[in-house]
């Protein structure tokens, strides 16, 4: 399957997939953070690896990513991305001792590190695990790694992992909101699979590659 070659159909049950795993993923945070999460309802985009990292605010964009791999009966990477304001309201609002803060100067401490791969994990695992129990294949996300770069050097990592594959990347791109008072905390959650798992999905759903 070629991702250019995705019908508006394809891509509709793409963004119903998606919206099963965002609603998990927006409850996780919603009880991680005790505050209320809202969901947008997640765009699905084929676009060239050139024009990726506009989606996040173009290449230059401080992010804090904490990037997994897809493992199990489909492959390819999901990203759980941040601004530096965000990963340390989410830090301190799970630990409030915690010390220290993401500063893009220096490496934050373990303690740091491990509260955002503990939240990514929760997130992203929710997540892939709403979108293998609605498909019915098998799929985890790896031990999460976390990223503090520009945007366009942490998403080439995802899409040097696709090259093999295409020149394109399918996304399905989420977007979660703090909607209290707050209003601090977002998060985007980028998945890119590789076509050869769409195909998977689409045969898991009963929908030849051709509808």
């Amino acid at each position: 399957m070629e991702p250019n070659k995705l019908s508006e159909w394809q891509k509709e049950i793409l963004q119903e997939v998606g919206n099963i795993g965002a609603g998990n993923a927006a409850t996780s945070l919603s009880v991680l953070l005790n505050e209320r999460i809202d969901m947008q309802i997640p765009s699905v985009q084929v676009v060239p690896f050139e024009d990726v990292v506009d989606l996040v605010g173009g290449p230059e964009q401080p992010m804090v990513a904490i990037l997994f791999q897809i493992q199990g009966d489909t492959a390819g990477m999901v990203y759980f991305l941040l601004t530096r304001e965000e990963a340390n309201y989410l830090i301190h609002k799970l630990f409030p001792d915690a010390e220290g803060e993401v500063d893009f100067q220096t490496v934050p401490n373990d303690m740091l590190l491990s509260v955002l791969q503990e939240a990514g994990n929760i997130i992203v695992g929710s997540y892939l695990t709403a979108l293998s129990d609605f498909i019915n294949i098998h799929i985890h996300p790896s031990v999460p790694q976390v990223l503090m770069d520009m945007a366009g050097a942490i998403l080439s990592i995802g899409l040097m992992e696709l090259s093999p594959y295409t020149d394109d990347a399918i996304i399905i791109d989420t977007k979660m909101n703090d909607v209290g008072e707050a209003n601090k905390m977002s998060g985007q959650i980028l998945l890119l699979p590789t076509p050869d798992s769409f195909k998977k999905i689409f045969q898991a759903l009963g929908v030849s590659d051709h509808d």
